[in-house]
């Protein structure tokens, strides 16, 4: 049987009319959260100093993997062929209603339609690959989704804070949430939180530079992984 949309389910009440929306936001390190439905449909106007600059690194063609219901391709698809790539069916609908021209109901770990000059992952999209421990394997799938000469554009976060705040064993940086709207929820999925130095790391093994051209005041950064051309005989 098919999981229910939770996350998908709140995304169409905000959509219809209910600006209040909220998701509860389980987690594997301390007491649920409240998010705003509201993030997920904001304009150009309240995008951060780092999403701005993400989308100014974005070349060719690009794909916005995990595009929610589409702001950041809405913005993209004015000067780019851009594409969304969505494994939420209510997302991909309310993301066409607002103006999306092309959209993939789809995950990245099975989507071989085309490849890009640009692959962007914001709001931590690298935490699609759930554990350290995959990391590595990842990246070499999302390097067969590349152009040659194509990159990477992603965020991500230092949680070393909260793990010396906590005393936790666990590895760093590897959360379990669960989404609960209405009284119903998700299944428990793993999610990621890179530092730098273990980004760099991993995708190094995968055959990619890394640069960090990006940092705030809360130890998220903003990095781009180009693939190294191999050397010439």
């Amino acid at each position: 049987m098919k999981d229910f949309d939770v996350y998908g389910h709140a995304l169409m009440d905000y959509f219809i009319g209910n600006p209040d929306t909220f998701l509860t936001l389980h987690n594997s390190y301390g007491a649920p959260e409240q998010m705003p439905v509201s993030v997920f449909f904001r304009e150009e106007e309240d995008l951060t100093p780092l999403e701005k600059r993400a989308l100014n690194c974005c070349k060719g063609k690009v794909l916005d993997i995990g595009a929610g219901v589409g702001p950041i391709t809405r913005i993209l698809q004015r000067t780019h062929y851009a594409v969304a790539l969505e494994l939420s069916e209510d997302a991909c609908r309310i993301a066409s209603f607002l103006g999306v021209k092309n959209i993939v109901h789809g995950d990245i770990r099975t989507y071989d339609e085309d490849r890009f000059d640009t692959l962007l992952m914001l709001m931590n999209g690298i935490g699609l690959a759930g554990k350290v421990s995959e990391l590595e394997g990842f990246f070499n799938l999302l390097k067969k989704r590349l152009n040659p000469g194509g990159r990477i554009v992603l965020d991500s976060s230092d949680l070393s804070y909260l793990y010396a705040e906590l005393k936790s064993n666990s590895s760093l940086g590897e959360i379990s949430y669960q989404y609960e709207y209405q009284g119903r929820k998700s299944p428990w999925f793993n999610w990621l939180y890179v530092d730098q130095l273990t980004l760099q790391k991993y995708a190094s093994r995968a055959g990619f530079e890394t640069k960090i051209i990006y940092e705030d005041e809360n130890d998220q950064y903003l990095a781009i992984l180009e693939a190294i051309e191999p050397a010439s005989i």
